[in-house]
């Protein structure tokens, strides 16, 4: 998994620089992001972890599964959520047990996705969708990745009219964070979904946002 990380992080120069799209990914340490969610003061269980059938409304972000208007399909057992979205933006959480989970494990809580399984099977669990929608706008934001086998992940960014900004593909997955960073100066990053097809699924941990510096 080191190798994994390693490799990934030497990238992540190159990347900011010449990405070619309107998100780049870049090293989450050369941005500077004063605000900060982390799902330790949620409610939270071991396991399977605490069932969240609704939105999550947390201190400047709601955490669901997709976005209204949105195309929801499987790829074996893990959701996938593609396309732009309908205006102006609106959360939607998933089916009764297809949505989210909150578990505490190592004296920390972190947020699953679960898929179409269902909750509390372990098929599910980490294999779901997860869609983030801001308060406020965004130009850049740091994810910290917890699980995962070296499988594939995709981060979709949309504006707050629905209409798709960027799809940024992240492989190998791991234990780590990562950095999106809006090429030109922009700050139209109103939400965010996280797709993966992980052997064992991914969850995220600390989240971080707002306005951005980049210090690279």
């Amino acid at each position: 998994m080191k190798y994994f990380v390693a490799l990934l992080l030497s990238l992540f120069p190159l990347a900011a620089l010449a990405c070619g799209g309107a998100v780049c990914l870049v090293d989450p340490d050369s941005l500077a992001l004063p605000d900060l969610i982390t799902f330790d003061e949620t409610r939270a269980g071991a396991g399977p972890g605490y069932l969240v059938d609704d939105v999550l409304i947390l201190d400047g972000a709601r955490f669901g599964e997709r976005f209204a208007g949105q195309t929801l399909f499987t790829q074996g057992t893990h959701d996938a959520v593609t396309g732009a979205a309908f205006a102006p933006l609106t959360l939607l959480a998933g089916d009764t047990g297809q949505n989210l989970s909150v578990v505490s494990f190592m004296g920390v809580s972190v947020l699953n996705g679960y898929g179409h399984a269902g909750f509390p099977k372990r098929d599910a669990q980490g294999e779901g969708a997860i869609a983030i929608l801001f308060d406020n706008d965004q130009s850049a934001l740091a994810l910290e990745l917890r699980g995962g086998e070296a499988g594939a992940g995709e981060v979709l960014f949309l504006r707050r009219d629905g209409s798709l900004l960027a799809r940024v593909p992240v492989s190998p997955l791991g234990e780590f964070s990562l950095g999106f960073l809006r090429a030109q100066g922009g700050s139209d990053i109103a939400g965010v979904v996280l797709n993966n097809t992980d052997p064992q699924g991914i969850a995220i941990d600390t989240i971080r946002f707002g306005k951005a510096l980049n210090l690279g």
